[in-house]
């Protein structure tokens, strides 16, 4: 059951996120993100999040900040994406964008195949992003060394 992220479920977003990833900050070239206080959606089942989706909405587009399934093969993140998609046409917005690491094959297969592109590389931003947060790894999936990020649009048709 997809659901908004609520005051309700703020503590579960958190916890999400922190067993996750450790911790619910997100750092990338476009700001630090505290994910646990952003917009977004949950998909929960018997009262357990297993994909949840935040953004930011920007003047010109909504920037999805995280997007985490812990089940594949199930259309979760699918669907997370097309509950932002439907936000951005609400608030009359041309286009959605997200940035992933270099390393991060499985994504890049992922959005691609839901009509996203890429738009621009940022050279060394994930090792920029290291210096705030030195938890970041320095090798990602697959054994690739870790340093850039890779920007992906998508436009809205309405």
């Amino acid at each position: 059951m997809i659901e908004p992220i609520t005051s309700s479920t703020r503590d579960a977003v958190r916890a999400f996120f922190i067993d996750a990833w450790g911790t619910p900050e997100m750092v990338i070239s476009t700001g630090t993100y505290d994910c646990a206080t952003l917009d977004g959606f949950v998909w929960s089942e018997t009262n357990v999040i297993i994909g949840l989706v935040t953004y930011v909405i920007r003047e010109d587009e909504i920037e999805i900040i995280s997007l985490d399934s812990l089940q594949e093969k199930r259309g979760i993140g699918s669907a997370l994406l097309d509950e932002v998609e439907r936000v951005a046409k609400q608030h009359q917005l041309e286009r959605l964008s997200l940035i992933t690491t270099n390393d991060n094959l499985g994504a890049l297969a992922f959005y691609q195949r839901r009509g996203w592109r890429l738009a621009r590389i940022i050279p060394g931003a994930v090792d920029a992003a290291r210096l705030h947060k030195p938890s970041i790894p320095v090798i990602g999936e697959h054994g690739i060394p870790l340093h850039d990020e890779i920007v992906l649009s998508k436009i809205i048709t309405t």
